[in-house]
């Protein structure tokens, strides 16, 4: 792809929202045919209110190095702990914040602030119990409760249409079901465009990727990759699913939540209390 100026004729800057289909459309023809590099500038520009949401894959770890090449006041980060990643994960935030010197905004499950508050509220490997609303939980809420907090209109994310599943039609802009507009930079990248962005920028990458991982979520939903498979193979293996439910539908989920959490709550109250006989 070639880079080429920054600007698009007849949009305002920043953009006005909702954004139209026609103008969505007008975007993305644009966009396709831009650098990485130019995707971002082009976003800083446009975008309101824009921030980066990462799980410091490599992608993202991408964009966060190239905007700190683009612009002196680089979109502050939002990282969602889950608070059941991988020790690596939150030695690699600490190296990212010390390198870039960038805000990193952490939000974790809604009153939680360690494993033992979590498993009091959901019980022990919720992920094995719904795992539906566990993503509702741990990523779905707090990053809706993220975006309220600081206003925020506009996200860049770390996906690629090479990553397969629900992003292989993916495109440089969308539109999701909140009005959120997601900028995805580096969508047109396959994962050894990736691997030689990092090497040659000496970019700080997770530890794990030297010891057979590839793409690193929740220590209890990731693990290593044969050689030959598919980059995020490694990513809930043996289950019919390829995305974390942040690029999800958010209102499905959220009533789904809403459901089962009333549903508990009847169950709870219906459950016949155990007293004393005197």
């Amino acid at each position: 792809m070639s880079s080429s100026s920054s600007s698009i004729p007849d949009l305002p800057k920043p953009l006005d929202l909702p954004l139209s289909e026609t103008d969505l459309a007008k975007i993305n023809a644009y966009l396709s045919n831009l650098t990485p590099e130019d995707i971002l500038r082009w976003g800083i520009e446009y975008l309101p209110n824009l921030y980066q949401t990462t799980a410091f894959g490599l992608t993202g770890l991408v964009a966060i190095d190239m905007l700190s090449k683009i612009t002196s006041s680089p979109p502050p980060l939002i990282f969602l702990d889950t608070l059941y990643h991988f020790k690596e994960t939150y030695e690699l935030v600490e190296e990212v914040k010390q390198r870039y010197r960038v805000p990193v905004h952490v939000f974790k499950p809604e009153g939680c602030d360690t494993v033992e508050d979590f498993e009091k509220l959901h019980g022990e490997k919720y992920w094995e119990t719904d795992e539906g609303d566990y993503d509702f939980v741990v990523k779905v809420e707090p990053a809706q409760r993220a975006y309220k907090a600081f206003n925020v209109q506009s996200v860049i994310t770390g996906r690629r249409a090479s990553q397969g599943g629900a992003r292989a039609s993916l495109q440089p802009l969308e539109v999701d079901k909140t009005g959120l507009l997601k900028l995805n930079p580096l969508f047109a990248w396959n994962f050894s465009m990736v691997e030689w962005y990092i090497k040659s920028n000496n970019v700080p990458r997770n530890k794990l990727l030297d010891q057979g991982y590839r793409s690193v979520g929740d220590w209890h939903s990731t693990s290593k990759v044969a050689e030959g498979q598919d980059e995020r193979a490694g990513r809930w293996a043996g289950k019919d699913k390829t995305e974390c439910g942040l690029h999800e539908d958010y209102f499905k989920m959220k009533a789904k939540a809403k459901a089962q959490q009333a549903q508990a709550t009847s169950a709870s109250e219906a459950a016949p209390s155990v007293g004393i006989k005197a």
